[in-house]
């Protein structure tokens, strides 16, 4: 499937994928007072933001999930900080200014048969308007359905803009 192809928008990538996906690391911490900010300190004095973050702490450990607005560079702050990290495409979608726009969305998803396994807020927006990062069991279908029922999805140069000085 090719989202791009005879659509007029590019969307190929360094990672070969044809498909206009965003990059969440995990980051497996131990679950004690102080981490999630050591993480967070990494970042700082890079051009590197955070544009979302979710935590699930069990007893033991903590997986920290992050979306950046320069993934190479973020991988590259992670990897050198010695964390264990995974990879994963999520796609990012700008919700419509309607009086339930994730009713719409999930109601979207749902009439194709595509599983939701992760969502959350980005905490900063390419347009300003609200946007979700969902994880998906069929990323392409996905964004096959959710482009066939209009919606606006978010690629990661759209979150490289929001890079600080």
């Amino acid at each position: 499937m090719s989202i791009g192809e005879g659509a007029g928008t590019d969307f190929v990538t360094a990672r070969g994928r044809d498909y206009p996906s965003i990059r969440q690391f995990t980051v497996f911490l131990e679950n004690r007072v102080g981490q999630l900010v050591e993480v967070v300190r990494k970042f700082q004095g890079s051009k590197v933001r955070i544009v979302a973050l979710s935590i699930s702490d069990s007893t033991e450990c903590a997986l920290v999930r992050f979306l950046l607005s320069d993934p190479e560079a973020g991988r590259e702050i992670l990897e050198r900080a010695g964390l264990a990290l995974v990879e994963s495409d999520l796609i990012g979608i700008e919700l419509p200014d309607t009086p339930q726009p994730m009713l719409q969305m999930c109601t979207a998803l749902l009439a194709a048969e595509i599983n939701i396994t992760q969502v959350y807020p980005l905490l900063v927006r390419p347009t300003g308007r609200p946007a979700v990062a969902v994880m998906v069991d069929n990323i392409e279908m996905a964004l096959d359905t959710l482009t066939s029922q209009g919606f606006k999805l978010i690629n990661e140069d759209e979150l490289k803009q929001y890079d600080s000085p």
